[in-house]
């Protein structure tokens, strides 16, 4: 056996990315309903090996979808105009062998886990909660991002396995300038502007 060879045996083989779980903000659109304004989000969600793992234990995962509209101010922080936050509960029930979503005191069940995430990253109609009321004609900062809330875990899962990247998921931020009322499909630009949060 060459030494060069021996080399490649001994390096440790990189884990697919698969197994480390990912959250990517495929798609949004924020729009009008009645009175109020809602976002529609899609977003592929996928569990590392570890998380899967838990699931099938009996932990809860939660989810946070999360916008923020400020309004930027030079002399201070930015100014939180309105916002819209969902969390979604995930969890296995092992005596039906299926996965359940909690949402608002509504839930749901799925025969896999795969059709489960489908419908966690499917997200249409969340409500945007005004602070004060959306001017016209006034450009506002927006700032998007889908993440695993370890905060809900258990402790002692948070003790043993919150230092490892096995429990890192977070969507990048997507952050983008608009007025209101917004333009159809102006949030699905993919250029990000400066984080101002």
């Amino acid at each position: 056996m060459t030494f060069s060879l021996l080399m490649v045996l001994l390096l440790p083989s990189p884990a697919p990315a698969a197994d480390k779980g990912h959250i990517t903000i495929e798609s949004f659109q924020i729009r009008k309903s009645n009175e109020n304004f809602q976002i529609d989000v899609e977003a592929d969600i996928a569990l590392s090996e570890t998380m899967k793992q838990a699931l099938k234990k009996g932990v809860d995962l939660y989810f946070v979808t999360r916008l923020l509209v400020v309004k930027p101010r030079w002399y201070w922080l930015n100014e939180e105009i309105a916002r819209s936050k969902a969390r979604i509960g995930l969890s296995y029930q092992a005596l039906t062998r299926q996965y359940r979503l909690v949402q608002g005191g509504q839930s749901q069940n799925f025969p896999t886990l795969k059709a489960a995430l489908q419908a966690l990253g499917h997200q249409p109609g969340l409500q945007i909660r005004e602070n004060e009321p959306l001017l016209p004609d006034t450009t506002y900062t927006a700032i998007l991002q889908v993440w695993l809330d370890i905060s809900r875990l258990p402790k002692p899962f948070q003790l043993e396995w919150l230092d490892t990247e096995d429990w890192t998921l977070s969507s990048e931020k997507k952050i983008w300038q608009l007025k209101f009322p917004p333009v159809p499909n102006a949030g699905n630009d993919t250029d990000k502007t400066p984080d101002l949060q």
